[in-house]
C-alpha cells in the first residue's frame, strides 16, 4: 500500500486540521513524539464523539491496537450500538471490526507506528441507500523514548449528496467495502515548538 509524503494541508476537515495543528505544537525538542498528557486541543470536548483512543501493544507487524475510548458517533458507524457500553472499550481493533475489515485498514495504523508521524486517509463508501460518502481518518501518534505507545484517531464522514445514514457505514457488514483513495504520511513542514501547548482548563482523559 503506497503512501504519499504530505504537509498538513492534505487534511480536508477543518476540525481535523485543528487537531493536527495542536499535535504539531505539542511536539517538544528533542523528543520525536509528543506525550499524550500534553495534548489538549481546545475543541476536544466537541470532537470526542468522532474520536477513538488506542494503546499500542507490541511492535511492528505484531502490534495490536487496544481501544480505550470510542466516540458515540463511531459506535453507530461501526455498527456497535447493540453492545453493552462497558464492552466498547478494552477490546482490540481487529476484534471490533472483524478480520476482513481489519486487513483493509491495518496498514494505516502500522504506517503511523513505523513513521512516527500522523497518517491521513480518505475512503469512499456507500451508505445503506447507496449514497457515496467520504470517510476521512486522521491518526495521531504519541509516546516516549521514540516509540509510539498511543494513537488518537479522528474520523469524519462527509457526503456531497447531503444527508446520509451512518449506521454500520464502516461495520463488519456494510453495503460496500470502502475503497481507500488517499493515503498520506504528514511528514512535511513539521515545525517543533520549544514550549508545550497551553493546557485546557477542562482535562479530558483519552488514555
Amino acid at each position: 500500500m503506497r503512501f504519499e509524503s504530505a504537509n498538513p494541508s492534505v487534511v480536508r476537515s477543518i476540525r481535523q486540521r485543528d487537531l493536527l495543528n495542536t499535535w504539531l505544537r505539542t511536539v517538544v525538542k528533542p523528543r520525536p513524539l509528543p506525550d499524550l498528557a500534553d495534548y489538549r486541543p481546545e475543541c476536544l470536548a466537541d470532537e470526542l464523539p468522532d474520536m477513538m483512543g488506542f494503546v499500542v501493544e507490541g511492535r511492528g507487524d505484531e502490534a495490536r491496537f487496544l481501544i480505550t475510548q470510542e466516540g458515540a458517533t463511531l459506535t453507530k458507524v461501526y455498527g456497535s450500538e447493540h453492545l453493552d457500553p462497558r464492552k466498547l472499550t478494552n477490546r482490540y481493533l481487529d476484534d471490533a471490526i472483524g478480520p476482513e475489515r481489519y486487513e483493509h485498514v491495518v496498514t494505516l495504523y502500522r504506517t503511523c507506528l513505523a513513521c512516527k508521524r500522523p497518517t491521513y486517509s480518505i475512503s469512499m463508501v456507500q451508505d445503506p441507500d447507496g449514497k457515496d460518502v467520504q470517510y476521512e481518518r486522521l491518526l495521531l501518534p504519541f509516546g516516549s523514548a521514540g516509540r509510539v505507545e498511543q494513537i488518537v484517531g479522528s474520523y469524519k464522514a462527509i457526503s456531497i449528496d447531503g444527508h446520509f445514514k451512518i449506521s454500520n457505514l464502516m461495520g463488519m457488514r456494510p453495503r460496500a467495502i470502502p475503497q481507500i483513495i488517499v493515503r498520506a504520511v504528514i511528514d512535511q513542514d513539521i515545525v517543533r515548538s520549544s514550549t508545550h501547548v497551553r493546557a485546557s482548563e477542562d482535562i479530558i482523559d483519552l488514555s
